[in-house]
C-alpha cells in the first residue's frame, strides 16, 4: 500500500474537524489546505434526494463575482444579431460556415448561442454538440433573439446548471486567489438558484448536503439552513 503524501494527509487533517458550517467559516478552512503551483477552482456540490428521471433540475445564474474562467461563446445566427454578437464579444459567430466546421469535429468554444430561427439547422448537429453538452437550450437561455445581451452575460460570469443521474448539481464558482468575500457570495448565489429552480427544493429534506471544494483540497459540508433563512 503505497504512503499518503504530506498533501494527503494535510486533507485528511482538515476533513477530520469538518462538521457543516456557514460558508465563510468553510472558506477559510478551504484556504488552508496545501498550496498548489497552479490558482485551483472552487466548487459547489449538491446531493438532492430527488430523482433525475422526474425531477428535471436545470437553469442558469449569473455570479456576481464571475467565474475566474474566460468562456469562449460560439454564436450561430445572421445579419445584425451577427453584429451584436460581434459587438458583445463572442468569440466565433457564423451561420452555415460555422456548422460547417463543427460538423467537421472543430469544437474550439464552451457554450454555444443560437436563435430559434437557426436551431432548426442547428439540430442537424445534436449527435455532435448533444454528448458534449454543447447544444443550445432554451430553458438554458442560449435559445435566443437578444443574442447581445446573451452574450455579454454569459462573458460575464453566467453558467449553467444541471442535475446529474446521481440526484447531483455542481457548479464552478471561483478561483482559490478570490477574495473570501467574492467567493462566498458567488457561493450563495448559486445555492439559492439551484433551490428556487424547484418547489420540492423549498424543502430541506430533499437536499441531503451542499458542500464546497477546491480542485484538489477536501470537500467541506455546508448548513443546509443557511439558505433557507430570509
Amino acid at each position: 500500500m503505497a504512503k499518503p503524501t504530506k498533501r494527503n494527509k494535510a486533507i485528511e487533517a482538515l476533513e477530520g474537524t469538518k462538521t457543516e458550517m456557514g460558508v465563510k467559516e468553510a472558506l477559510e478552512l478551504l484556504k488552508k489546505g496545501p498550496a498548489t503551483k497552479f490558482d485551483q477552482t472552487v466548487e459547489v456540490s449538491i446531493k438532492l434526494a430527488l430523482e433525475q428521471s422526474s425531477n428535471p433540475i436545470r437553469g442558469t445564474v449569473s455570479l456576481p463575482h464571475g467565474t475566474g474562467k474566460t468562456t469562449r461563446v460560439a454564436v450561430f445566427c445572421k445579419g445584425d444579431l451577427a453584429k451584436q454578437a460581434v459587438e458583445a464579444g463572442a468569440d466565433h459567430v457564423g451561420a452555415e460556415d460555422l456548422m460547417k466546421k463543427v460538423s467537421e469535429g472543430w469544437l474550439d468554444f464552451d457554450v454555444a448561442v443560437t436563435t430559434p430561427e437557426m436551431m432548426r439547422e442547428l439540430a442537424k448537429l445534436g449527435k455532435v454538440l448533444g454528448p458534449r453538452g454543447l447544444m443550445p437550450n432554451p430553458k438554458s437561455g442560449t435559445v435566443t433573439m437578444e443574442i447581445g445581451k446573451t452574450v455579454k452575460d454569459l462573458k460575464g460570469g453566467k453558467i449553467e446548471y444541471r442535475m446529474d443521474k446521481q440526484s447531483g448539481v455542481k457548479g464552478a464558482v471561483g478561483k482559490m486567489s478570490f477574495p473570501g468575500k467574492n467567493l462566498e457570495e458567488n457561493i450563495i448565489s448559486f445555492v439559492k438558484a439551484v433551490l428556487a429552480s424547484s418547489s420540492k427544493l423549498q424543502k430541506i429534506s430533499n437536499v441531503k448536503s451542499i458542500a464546497i471544494s477546491s480542485t484538489m483540497g477536501p470537500g467541506i459540508k455546508l448548513e443546509r439552513n443557511q439558505f433557507y433563512q430570509a
